[in-house]
């Protein structure tokens, strides 16, 4: 099959601008995280809990209020952050659409292309969060981070020629079961990191009061767990039903499978403790962290590092 690779450039250097765009627009999160404080720390957050709404401030703080003009033109800063961030992502889905119609197949046939699927949905899930929370925004900078490193280790680390799949990977389960494991991945990336700053909000460093009420934190990475997860659960068992057709078995605890089903072991306590314990605050976040930590390590030193059934798709 002949890889149009006029296409392929295209979608190389949609992925390169995109990138560029993150950046600028993490940088424009920084700054209103640094001289928007004063609208943060008069505004109160709504949180939906339990249905009813409720009303969350920040605790006052010490620290010197910036100036009103400064604070206004970090606000604005930050929502131009968020339309830099829009763009790129639309030239991130762009790239994934070229590479697509460069190949004639799903664009995530290997590392580089599954972790460009899986930052794409991460980004999505964030703007999505936003809409919601827009208190926000300004966090911008720690979910970006993340984002913009795995980009550029895709970028030059892990990335791939366009060109068809083996032979193993030619099947409709490729587009279900990959996607659905991307799709839940890239989607807990979101309140992985939102827990790392729940943490560090609670334990109250210096800087800790620029971080919005531990409340609205908790929340937002507990409404992006309990979607992410069916998902996520989803694609392991479309992994099991296409393992049974193409091996002969179900499950065969090949490492990859193995780190996928402690991961999602994680996050199923995660939630069975918030649902039946009421565990919430710290000890939710720590769970919440240990199963994204999980999540990374099966990205990087399964398929790096192990040899198994999943090796054949290379980087």
């Amino acid at each position: 099959m002949d890889v149009n690779e006029t296409l392929s450039s295209y979608s190389d250097w949609c992925y390169g601008i995109a990138v560029g765009a993150y950046v600028v627009a993490m940088l424009f999160y920084l700054y209103e995280q640094a001289f928007g404080y004063r609208e943060r720390k008069a505004a109160k957050e709504l949180v939906a809990v339990g249905g009813s709404d409720t009303l969350v401030e920040d605790r006052p703080s010490e620290e010197p209020s910036d100036s009103p003009s400064r604070v206004a033109r970090a606000v604005r800063i930050g929502k131009l952050g968020v339309s830099l961030t829009a763009f790129g992502a639309l030239l991130h889905l762009g790239s994934l659409v070229l590479r697509a119609l460069a190949t004639s197949r799903a664009p995530w046939g290997n590392m580089y292309e599954f972790g460009a699927t899986l930052c794409l949905v991460a980004v999505g899930t964030w703007l999505v969060v936003l809409r919601k929370y827009p208190t926000v925004r300004h966090l911008g900078v720690w979910v970006l981070c993340p984002v913009i490193v795995l980009m550029f280790l895709g970028g030059v680390v892990l990335y791939t020629t366009a060109a068809p799949v083996q032979p193993a990977l030619q099947s409709y389960w490729l587009v279900i079961h990959v996607f659905a494991i991307a799709l839940g991945s890239g989607m807990v990336l979101v309140p992985g990191v939102v827990s790392v700053l729940y943490l560090l909000k609670v334990r109250k460093p210096a800087w800790s009061t620029r971080l919005p009420a531990a409340d609205v934190l908790d929340q937002v990475a507990y409404r992006t767990t309990v979607f992410a997860f069916p998902i996520y659960t989803a694609g392991v068992i479309f992994g099991a039903i296409w393992a049974e057709q193409s091996w002969g078995r179900f499950w065969g605890w090949d490492p990859k499978e193995t780190v996928a089903f402690i991961a999602w072991v994680v996050y199923a306590a995660y939630l069975h403790s918030r649902a039946t314990a009421g565990w919430r605050g710290g000890r939710a976040a720590v769970i919440n962290i240990v199963g994204f930590a999980a999540m990374i390590f099966n990205l990087f030193f399964i398929n790096l590092v192990t040899a198994g059934l999943h090796s054949y798709a290379g980087v």
